[in-house]
């Protein structure tokens, strides 16, 4: 099974399932989102989409209109093609620890979902994801997957990488290779046994063979789609590998374990 470990919902969704199909990918973990650049038919619009991530990823945003709307949409999704999408919720991190703990339990457990992610907390708080895994650690060891892009820094990765030695029994999922701290992302997720590093956005190809070589047991091929391809995604993936165990961990094993599938 080819399994696209990181996805937004799309605008319209079928668009979505088109790209999977052109890519060879059987499933894909599909996430919630406000901004949609897919909706984008110029630089205008695009950027108007845009202003709605960066001020998301600012942690600036509506959390009340946010999550009602993102999460109609992952519904919707998820109810029209259970077959491609592995569902995962979010939650917003300002909320204090009890409350965190019953929307993980009522809106991620109690709708089936399979982990929790991905999550955005801004620039230099990534501490802030602590309770998400006091919570996940409680409801058995629910996957966590966290933003890895800019704006998070290096100092935020190194914080990810003590969260998860002090909450091992919670799969902890670094998304878009660290960004351009790759190599420091590689690094941590290589001598932290419980992270995992997903490889989409990156900037080098030799940024995906290295972290591929370093840790082939826990690094994941997605594609951030809407904002990457899967097909070149994946094309990526089996450019800097040969064909057989470690390509097959990579391109969907590995994920199809962490998300209870195998």
């Amino acid at each position: 099974m080819i399994i696209d470990a990181h996805s937004h919902v799309h605008d319209p969704v079928p668009g979505h399932i088109t790209l999977l199909d052109d890519a060879g990918v059987d499933r894909a973990v599909l996430f919630m989102t406000r901004p949609h650049p897919e909706r984008a038919t110029d630089l205008v619009s695009l950027r108007r989409e845009m202003a709605i991530l960066q001020n998301r990823l600012q942690g600036n945003d509506d959390h009340a209109d946010t999550y009602r709307t993102a999460w109609a949409e992952l519904d919707a999704a998820l109810a029209a093609f259970p077959d491609r999408f592995i569902g995962c919720g979010s939650v917003p991190l300002d909320l204090p620890g009890e409350q965190i703990s019953a929307v993980i339990e009522r809106e991620v457990v109690g709708r089936g979902l399979r982990g929790i992610g991905e999550l955005t907390p801004p620039p230099g708080q990534a501490a802030r994801i602590e309770p998400v895994l006091q919570a996940c650690t409680d409801q058995g060891g629910l996957p966590v997957v966290v933003h890895g892009f800019a704006p998070t820094t290096a100092d935020d990765l190194r914080t990810l990488a003590e969260l998860a030695r002090r909450y091992p029994r919670v799969p902890l999922v670094v998304s878009q290779l660290g960004g351009l701290n790759w190599m420091d992302a590689v690094e941590l997720v290589r001598d932290t046994p419980t992270m995992y590093l997903e490889l989409s956005t990156a900037n080098i190809i030799f940024a995906v063979r290295l972290a591929i070589t370093e840790i082939p047991e826990r690094t994941l091929f997605g594609s951030d789609a809407p904002y990457g391809d899967p097909l070149l995604s994946r094309s990526t993936v089996e450019r800097v590998t040969t064909s057989g165990e470690i390509r097959d961990r990579v391109l969907g094993a590995t994920a199809a374990t962490l998300f209870g599938l195998a």
